[in-house]
């Protein structure tokens, strides 16, 4: 399993999966302190935070010119970082039920692609019980590894208000 002083050196990577509203701001905060890659599946978001552009107003164009955030459309690169952060969105559908459709993809995506060690963090907002359910098997699957021996994961909801992101608050 990984130290956050691999992070803190910048030995290994930190993956955030899903640029949206959650996920870009968590990436380029991030990426002041640890080596980030921010990874999305639409090549044009992609494009288009590579030129200093975001579309949804989260995050300046000077903060993206500052910012270190590898952005990337290469689902290989996930393969490269020992901590993944997942932030894609959860909508619910007609009847008030979540579609975990993006949820499912992702961990498809990251099980294809996971090293072994990594530690994988929902900040997705899921129903209790959801992520070993879900995302777990799919993890598991389409990494050929197995949860709590092979990988690792993690439910966190509000990584950015929890104060998750202050070093005083990792252990070595």
């Amino acid at each position: 399993m990984i130290k956050f002083s691999d992070l803190q050196s910048k030995q290994k990577k930190i993956c955030i999966v899903g640029l949206g509203y959650v996920g870009l701001p968590l990436a380029v905060r991030m990426a002041k302190e640890f080596l980030v890659v921010g990874y999305d599946i639409d090549a044009d978001r992609i494009a288009r935070l590579r030129k200093h552009d975001d579309r949804t107003g989260e995050v300046s164009q000077q903060e993206l010119e500052q910012s270190d955030v590898q952005f990337t459309f290469d689902e290989t690169t996930i393969g490269d970082c020992h901590l993944i952060i997942v932030t894609v969105p959860t909508p619910i559908d007609q009847n008030n039920r979540p579609d975990l459709n993006p949820l499912r993809n992702a961990c498809k995506t990251i099980g294809k692609n996971l090293t072994r060690g990594a530690i994988v963090v929902f900040e997705s907002t899921v129903y209790p019980g959801a992520t070993e359910e879900e995302c777990v098997p799919v993890l598991e699957h389409e990494s050929n590894l197995s949860w709590k021996d092979g990988f690792f994961v993690v439910t966190r909801n509000c990584v950015l208000t929890a104060g998750w992101l202050q070093p005083s608050t990792w252990k070595s």
